[in-house]
């Protein structure tokens, strides 16, 4: 689990991991847990995750965020939804989702954490209504027959960030090196899973494997090559799909994904009060380290650390005026 994670990263056990983008802000801010200065290196991915509604809600016509509403309106009960940890990309993804089609995800609904590969086996089990996480398991839903990819992580923000590779502070004060050849290894090895198809399938082949997700290829290769389903008939190829390097477009740690998500979880009531958004930025993403690793591997970098994105409810987000953004929303609990 994402909590496992979280502890292993605070007690010293782990010095660096893979881990949600939120989960390391969460950590450095002391939400629901001990605080300890954290180290953002590099983002690992864009787009690539979904969320899914179970077949009984889909055979009562929810099949997106708009019949959801229409359905939790004129079908009264307790809902409930999952995402895989409380400060994490999946659940602001699920929040956001929902707020933007007029559901708030706590006062309409109940939201529950879960580790991802229990999402599948408790939506078939009738255990909750809905969940966001990253892949296989919306697919491996499908595949179950259990439920349908309502929406993609992608849809809500084109090219979003979504993992990172994370650190402890004092690691990378005392490691730079290290930590600097991490980036660079990881940058080497995400331009090798786009470089063709082959690459994709054999990525893919190697991460079903026992030794980490444990699943059958063909759960995974399908939607790490873009071509999705929806479980209803739907089928498309997804020009956002989970992107690794783009020519080092994705990897960059920009300044205003990172304060994005400390204004969602100032929304969500997770932060009590407004943080110098853009100060905590600059101390916990390693800019300066990045830069360096990335001229190691000729990995071209942004000349500004701040981008622009629209979102899912058309509402633009430029790193700007954080504060003032966390407060504009009409579902929100600040």
């Amino acid at each position: 689990s994402w909590a496992r994670v979280r502890d292993k990263l605070i007690n010293g056990e782990l010095d660096a991991a893979h881990v949600l983008y939120g989960l390391v802000y969460g950590v450095q801010l002391g939400i629901g847990g001990p605080k300890k200065d954290m180290a953002v290196l590099m983002t690992l991915n864009q787009n690539g995750q979904s969320i899914t509604l179970s077949s009984r809600l889909a055979r009562e016509g929810a099949v997106d965020g708009a019949s959801l509403a229409a359905l939790m309106r004129a079908a009264p009960r307790a809902y409930t939804f999952a995402q895989t940890f409380p400060t994490g990309t999946h659940a602001m993804w699920l929040y956001y989702w929902l707020a933007a089609h007029g559901i708030d995800p706590f006062r309409d609904a109940r939201a529950i954490t879960l580790p991802p590969t229990q999402m599948v086996a408790n939506l078939g089990a009738g255990n909750m209504d809905g969940f966001c996480a990253g892949e296989p398991w919306g697919y491996r839903a499908i595949l179950d027959e259990v439920g349908i990819t309502a929406a993609t992580s992608q849809q809500i923000w084109p090219d979003h960030p979504e993992k990172v590779l994370g650190a402890s502070r004092d690691f990378v004060t005392r490691h730079p090196h290290t930590c600097r050849a991490m980036i660079a290894a990881l940058l080497d090895a995400s331009r090798w899973i786009e470089a063709s198809e082959a690459n994709l399938r054999q990525t893919a082949e190697l991460i079903a494997g026992p030794a980490y997700i444990n699943t059958a290829p063909e759960a995974i290769e399908p939607r790490l090559a873009g071509r999705y389903q929806d479980g209803l008939g739907r089928t498309w190829n997804e020009p956002n799909r989970v992107k690794f390097y783009r020519d080092g477009a994705v990897n960059f740690p920009y300044l205003s994904d990172a304060m994005w998500f400390m204004t969602q979880q100032r929304r969500w009531g997770l932060l009590r009060e407004d943080p110098d958004y853009l100060a905590l930025a600059g101390q916990v993403n390693q800019i300066g380290l990045y830069r360096e690793a990335a001229a190691m591997t000729a990995t071209p970098v942004p000349a500004e650390a701040l981008r622009a994105s629209t979102l899912i409810d058309g509402v633009r987000w430029d790193g700007t005026a954080a504060t003032a953004y966390a407060a504009s929303f009409a579902i929100g609990c600040n």
